[in-house]
């Protein structure tokens, strides 16, 4: 499936950094994306809320240095959750 096909977000792993800082939403995102990368899943949605934006942009960050992660983006129906795919070969 690709990202752009990805309506339902329900049934995809998905990570909730609510309460989390900078730092500790950086690693949470690394260890998400690599374990879902061991375990074959290539769409994956983190939950990061819209408040003032700090862990958004850290997502997106966080998500751009990744070389794991081949593209990202916001819910067409949520902007507090961000879509990405894995590159899981």
């Amino acid at each position: 499936m690709n990202i752009d096909e990805v309506i339902f977000i329900d049934n995809l792993p998905s990570l909730d950094l609510h309460g989390f800082d900078r730092d500790t939403a950086r690693v949470a995102i690394n260890d998400f994306i690599n374990d879902n990368k061991k375990m074959g899943n290539s769409l994956v949605v983190i939950i990061h809320g819209i408040g003032s934006g700090i862990i958004k942009q850290t997502t997106n960050q966080t998500l751009t240095r990744n070389k794991n992660v081949i593209t990202f983006k916001s819910h067409y129906f949520n902007r507090g959750c961000t879509i990405a795919q894995i590159n899981i070969k």
